[in-house]
């Protein structure tokens, strides 16, 4: 699908759209949690260690009274030196090309649109995806794509490619660690034009060099969250 023709459609179809939590991300209880290098509570925190990584999540919360953190999309984050996962030969990677939602592990997440699976796996490497989602959603202008990472392993069990799934629906709940790909319970919820071949898998995190060509499928994805915070 065209970049341009998808963000007009879901600019202009917002009442279409459902949730992806059973969360208003534009409560009160919802802040925005920055992981640049912009917060110093980063600087010298142990991020290999998830137990003290995922404390130091909840400190974050708590300082901002809020009880569900939001945020990420195309920030360049410092987070991504806890796991040689995001190491390449010359540039690291760590511009976020998602929005994750941080809050308590088990948490249900819904189709915001009606949708077939299109893959699933268990990106099971420290500091990856843990169990991934992808589902294809299909508009009369052609096709999109929206990934949930971080899940249970129970999300993965029953499904099949094609498998529909309707809006509204629950079909996955947040991982606990290390299930999750060893990270502290959140989504990684991800929106792409274009799945360049992939199954099951795609980059959520892309060196600086990478930022411009990957923004022009992996759109925002508070078209669909709709968070004022994130406005």
């Amino acid at each position: 699908m065209q970049t341009q023709t998808l963000i007009q459609y879901l600019e202009q179809n917002q009442e279409e759209i459902g949730p992806v939590v059973p969360h208003d991300l534009s409560a009160p209880n919802v802040c925005r949690l920055d992981l640049t290098a912009n917060n110093q509570a980063l600087a010298h925190a142990n991020l290999t260690n998830t137990q003290a990584f995922d404390e130091l999540i909840n400190e974050m919360l708590q300082i901002q009274n809020a009880t569900i953190g939001v945020g990420g999309y195309l920030e360049d984050r410092v987070i991504y030196r806890r796991s040689q996962h995001f190491d390449a030969l010359q540039d690291k990677r760590s511009v976020h090309l998602g929005i994750d939602i941080w809050t308590a592990a088990f948490t249900p997440i819904l189709a915001p649109l009606d949708g077939r699976v299109h893959s699933f796996q268990d990106n099971n490497n420290f500091g990856d995806y843990g169990p991934t989602i992808i589902l294809e959603h299909e508009l009369e202008e052609g096709k999109f794509y929206t990934l949930y990472g971080h899940l249970t392993r129970t999300s993965l069990q029953h499904l099949h490619p094609g498998q529909i799934i309707k809006k509204g629906e629950e079909f996955a709940q947040f991982g606990p660690f290390p299930e999750n790909g060893d990270w502290p319970p959140h989504l990684h919820f991800q929106l792409m034009t274009d799945l360049l071949g992939m199954m099951g898998d795609f980059p959520g995190v892309c060196t600086l060099k990478q930022q411009d060509q990957f923004s022009k499928i992996c759109l925002d994805p508070n078209l669909i969250l709709k968070s004022k915070v994130l406005a």
